[in-house]
């Protein structure tokens, strides 16, 4: 009886522990989900609401008083509707140059048995880690007579390594058989890859993918160096001339609050209308994401 009520009591120690061990990681994700998640509903909250109520509570969590009025502004200035415009050409321009040069080079340095592979692949990692700098880009998109259109985005980035070596790993662990099997029955190389590999791969094609995804989304940096013209300007590098709009307006009517919190909630109705598309897709893709993530975090 002793030994049973000390295995009892044990085992409620144990239960202790663990519910108290749970509970703290339990607050501490809750604590970072807040500081994750306040910040953009506070973006949200300002985009919808007056400058009067923005100027008696910066921090909000809901519009008191719940008005349209910045969205109006945003869109009326044109700007918006330009830049969805040419992020969604660059993302069909670009989208499947990326996915297939990822693709076909990580399936390539996946296979083993020829000559010169461990040199490409030190060769490849070694782009990862040094590159030849935005002058030497400039001046080979400008060789091509690139400069001002959008291909010369699209082309400046070809292939990301860091995503070609996560697809790398995920096809060296796919089993070998199968492609053996394959070549058997007489099948090549781009035949294995299409008909076998990638259905298999579903995972890690599409964490690529949204990766890809969201850095075009992203774009703004080598489209301010190469395209001049307005009409081809990216969604993200309109939001920074928004952003910069209203700073300036904010330093020459830094007196003026209803100047200075209108243009905060264009700046944050700006962010809004940028970040919505990818919250869109992104459910779609969240089980292959976070699968792909988990396959990568191993190998």
């Amino acid at each position: 009886m002793k030994e049973k009520a000390k295995k009892t009591k044990k085992a409620k120690n144990y239960r202790l522990r663990f519910e108290l061990s749970d509970a703290i990681i339990l607050t501490v994700l809750v604590i970072f989900a807040l500081i994750i998640v306040l910040p953009f509903i506070n973006v949200v909250a300002i985009s919808f609401t007056t400058p009067k109520a923005y100027a008696d509570t910066p921090l909000l969590l809901f519009p008191k008083v719940f008005t349209l009025e910045n969205y109006q502004t945003l869109f009326q200035d044109g700007r918006i509707m330009i830049g969805y415009r040419t992020s969604g050409k660059l993302l069909l321009m670009a989208m499947p140059l990326n996915m297939f040069l990822t693709t076909t080079v990580a399936y390539g340095l996946s296979r083993t048995g020829y000559p010169g592979r461990k040199f490409l692949l030190k060769f490849v990692v070694f782009t990862m880690l040094f590159s030849g700098g935005i002058v030497p880009l400039y001046l080979t998109v400008k060789s091509y007579g690139l400069i001002g259109s959008m291909w010369g985005v699209a082309l400046s980035q070809g292939i990301n390594t860091f995503y070609m070596i996560i697809m790398l790993n995920f096809f060296q662990s796919l089993s070998e058989s199968l492609v053996e099997s394959a070549k058997l029955d007489g099948a090549g190389e781009f035949k294995i890859l299409w008909k076998i590999v990638l259905p298999l791969s579903k995972p890690v094609i599409a964490t690529v993918f949204l990766y890809y995804l969201v850095d075009r989304w992203n774009e703004w940096y080598n489209a301010m160096i190469m395209v001049r013209d307005t009409q081809n300007t990216p969604l993200q590098l309109v939001l920074r001339n928004i952003v910069l709009d209203s700073q300036n307006i904010d330093n020459i009517f830094s007196e003026s609050i209803e100047l200075f919190t209108f243009s905060a909630g264009i700046k944050m109705g700006a962010v809004v209308v940028t970040v919505i598309p990818v919250m869109c897709i992104y459910p779609f893709l969240q089980k292959y994401f976070t699968k792909g993530i988990m396959l990568g975090a191993v190998k």
